[in-house]
């Protein structure tokens, strides 16, 4: 006769551990979903960015982008805000007056007197850090200074 450990005399030992690498799994292919999804899911109004030849600067993805759209709408976030209700809205939002910081996106071919008039509402709201967004890009790296040929 052969001994046995216990486990009621069929030879096998109850276990003792867990058994993860099943979890390991599910978890990493979790992770490479999310991963492809996340910049998919970054959706805002589409504007076309004046370009420039500054240095790209690291934008905190947690505050708020106030965008101007090429037919001059004003967007709060996804939201379209009418513009004479941009102060009022800015006052109520509570996420902006915590932070008191706003990024500014502006479609360049928006006229630069409605972008002065957004700035001096957004300054009435009392938002004292503003942020510009522009395309590094290069489109205007490309063209030379002018004067010179």
């Amino acid at each position: 006769m052969g001994m046995s450990s216990g486990g009621g005399g069929n030879g096998r030992a109850p276990l003792g551990e867990i058994n993860v690498t099943p979890l390991v799994d599910v978890m990493l292919v979790l992770l490479i979903i999310f991963m492809v999804a996340a910049p998919m899911m970054s959706t805002g109004v589409e504007v076309d960015l004046p370009q420039t030849r500054a240095p790209r600067m690291e934008m905190d993805e947690e505050k708020l982008i106030l965008s101007i759209d090429a037919q001059q709408r004003v967007f709060l976030g996804e939201e379209e805000v009418p513009a004479d209700r941009l102060e009022e809205a800015l006052l109520n939002n509570a996420r902006l007056q915590a932070d008191d910081e706003i990024y500014v996106r502006a479609d360049q071919t928006v006229p630069y007197g409605f972008v002065l008039r957004v700035f001096a509402t957004v300054r009435q709201a009392g938002i004292e850090k503003l942020g510009l967004v522009t395309d590094p890009a290069g489109g205007a790296a490309d063209v030379p200074p002018s004067g010179s040929e």
